[in-house]
């Protein structure tokens, strides 16, 4: 399943897999989830299984259709690294990224254990950016097994922001993006949590990018900060033109 994106860092998605389970706190209100129950309702045949994992065998070679360069987040439905995700599936994936060098491929995970388990099993061409989602001081150690895979550019989603992260340890990474909870039941985030991973970015020449603040209503927040739109990409892309 392959759509254009309205996500504000990517341009596509792309979803080898679909479904997943909750790990951690940041998990609480997943979209993922929630729009998976509504595709289901819809009847939609990719989501018969409504959130329970899945495989797509049959749009792993999709990228390669797309001539056009995109900037292309992968399962943004699931979690690549899931343990329930074989190997050898992975590896078809990167098989694919790495034929459609001409796109730029966003992974993230969760799982950085699973990531750094077999991550010297797989192909890092330069096209392929890999992240972890860090909501709060707890997982902060998904950076530091970040920081130990041999992918070329390296990111953080800070989102849903649930907690203060004064002390980030940088080394290594080459772009953070940040962003509030949205939806029903959203938590919220304080201004000075983001201002302060900002600054620290800042201080440590590493791009920043503020996604949104969320809430009930996202639109009405907006995703200004300080007066202005924070939307720096790494500094060791190669961007689609």
């Amino acid at each position: 399943m392959a759509t254009n994106s309205n996500i504000e860092w990517t341009e596509a998605t792309w979803n080898p897999v679909t479904g997943c389970t909750k790990i951690s706190e940041g998990c609480k209100h997943c979209y993922a989830a929630t729009m998976a129950k509504r595709l289901h309702a819809m009847g939609n045949p990719r989501y018969d299984n409504g959130f329970n994992l899945t495989l797509h065998p049959d749009l792993l070679d999709l990228p390669l259709m797309w001539k056009k360069p995109k900037m292309i987040f992968v399962n943004s439905m699931s979690d690549l690294f899931h343990r329930d995700v074989p190997l050898d599936f992975i590896l078809k994936v990167f098989e694919t990224m790495e034929k459609a060098s001409w796109h730029t491929f966003q992974i993230l995970t969760k799982r950085s254990d699973r990531l750094l388990e077999l991550s010297s099993k797989l192909p890092w061409p330069d096209n392929v950016w890999q992240g972890v989602s860090v909501e709060n001081e707890k997982v902060t150690f998904r950076i530091d097994h970040l920081r130990q895979v041999p992918a070329k550019t390296k990111f953080l989603s800070l989102e849903p922001l649930i907690g203060s992260l004064d002390h980030l340890q940088l080394e290594g990474i080459h772009w953070v993006i940040v962003g509030g909870e949205s939806g029903y039941g959203a938590r919220p985030m304080k201004e000075e949590w983001v201002v302060s991973i900002k600054n620290q970015c800042l201080a440590s020449e590493v791009a920043f990018f503020f996604k949104q603040w969320g809430g009930v209503q996202k639109h009405r927040t907006g995703r200004v900060l300080e007066g202005r739109t924070w939307e720096e990409f790494p500094k060791t892309a190669n961007l689609p033109s």
